[in-house]
């Protein structure tokens, strides 16, 4: 596992253009495997990485609804195979609580992308977390709370907003041997050349429940909160919340922690060892 810090600003298109870097134009599609010329540092290199046999690298995307149990199962399929991982909503996440601080109206579309290529924040990918810092200061503890969820939920819906984060999510993969990468739409529009995806999805009261327990919250209101914001997900116009046509959908309302991470890692090994042979 490699730490590694990405600075959105530092990927922002010359002279305000929406094309970025990399020559991607304003519908922000980019192809397999390509890179633009970034801030992408890696800091260290700590544990043996299983081999991918292949020069790009193997990416593995897990989506899902709020409190689905992804963060949890993706950190420990990295942790296992000893590849990078990242949460793309932490990007969402972080820019929402910048513009919280800032007191950016939301709506302000145009405000709000000039924020995120504010050369103030950056994330940074470790092997615990997908950490947030703003002015210097991590703030990974304030960006993971519910509320920030909900506007991160908000400005999510921005096609411009998406497009501003989209190469420094797609930076994550640069100069690793793998990536497991976690969101709502990973395996649709980030990597939509990723080698195996998977959609992890429970009961949304077993969602819930879970979500106010780590927060103590009060149960009704985390439901509700948490059905508005599946439904932001799941209808906005650019790039929803969904199951791509080949991912592999894994109900986890029934199953424990152990059961989900072994049938996602069995997928990966599995698929290791088709490129291999």
């Amino acid at each position: 596992m490699k730490d590694v810090e990405v600075r959105i600003g530092d990927l922002a298109a010359p002279n305000g253009s929406e094309q970025t870097k990399s020559g991607r134009g304003p519908n922000g599609t980019l192809g397999a495997g390509s890179e633009s010329q970034g801030s992408f540092k890696t800091i260290i290199a700590e544990q043996d990485e299983v081999s991918t046999q292949t020069e790009q690298p193997f990416i593995v995307t897990i989506d899902g609804p709020a409190a689905s149990g992804k963060s949890s199962v993706s950190r420990e399929i990295a942790r296992r195979l000893g590849w990078n991982w990242v949460s793309t909503g932490a990007f969402y996440r972080g820019l929402a609580y910048v513009a919280y601080k800032a007191e950016v109206d939301l709506k302000d579309e145009e405000a709000v992308v000039t924020l995120a290529r504010s050369a103030n924040w950056f994330i940074r990918m470790t092997a615990e977390e997908t950490c947030v810092f703003l002015n210097g200061q991590n703030v990974t503890s304030e960006v993971g709370k519910e509320e920030i969820g909900t506007l991160a939920s908000k400005i999510s819906s921005l096609p411009k907003v998406r497009l501003a984060l989209l190469e420094a999510q797609r930076q994550c993969a640069k100069s690793v041997t793998g990536l497991v990468a976690e969101g709502r739409d990973c395996g649709t529009v980030v990597f939509p050349q990723a080698q195996v995806k998977v959609f992890l999805t429970a009961r949304a009261e077993d969602r819930a429940a879970r979500r106010a327990l780590e927060e103590g919250r009060d149960l009704s209101k985390t439901i509700d909160e948490q059905k508005r914001r599946d439904a932001q997900d799941a209808t906005r116009k650019t790039a929803p919340m969904q199951a791509s046509a080949d991912s592999n959908t894994i109900d986890t309302t029934q199953l424990s922690f152990v059961e989900v991470v072994e049938k996602v890692e069995d997928l990966v090994r599995a698929k290791l060892a088709s490129i291999s042979n």
